[in-house]
């Protein structure tokens, strides 16, 4: 059902059942039993959800265990990531009502620092135990 965030919907209309964190995104997987769904919620879990029972290729999450764990690792990155990309930065950065300079700095180094990682692994600098390390996608030649 449509959640409008701008209303903070989010936090009532049992949204908080589905995600009880109140984040987008979450979904309900009804294709196992129309009366009770699965509910998975936060971007990782869904991703992960998605390619186990959705993707018998596996042309999103490699079968090869090597090449899995190696998505895996990337996806978990992500996670820890993201935080600073997207929210510890583009909060005190745009929209702290004061300006606060160690934070923007901080966060500005660590977001430049995880970048940093991400592009030495797409151009191959990082070899190390990677099996797919310098591809043009994070695990390879393959989308992912």
């Amino acid at each position: 059902w449509l959640i409008r965030i701008s209303k903070s919907e989010q936090f009532g209309s049992g949204f908080v059942d589905i995600n009880p964190n109140s984040k987008i995104p979450a979904l309900l997987d009804y294709t196992e039993d129309d009366t009770k769904p699965i509910r998975v919620f936060e971007s990782a879990s869904i991703m992960l959800y998605l390619c186990e029972h959705y993707d018998p290729k596996g042309l999103f999450l490699p079968k090869d265990s090597a090449l899995k764990a190696e998505c895996i690792n990337w996806v978990m990155w992500a996670i820890g990531a993201a935080p600073y990309l997207g929210g510890g930065f583009g909060h005190f950065y745009n929209y702290a009502p004061i300006k606060i300079k160690y934070a923007i700095d901080r966060f500005s180094m660590e977001s430049k620092r995880q970048l940093d990682v991400l592009e030495k692994h797409l151009s191959g600098e990082l070899k190390g135990f990677s099996p797919c390390s310098g591809g043009p996608y994070i695990c390879g030649e393959k989308y992912t």
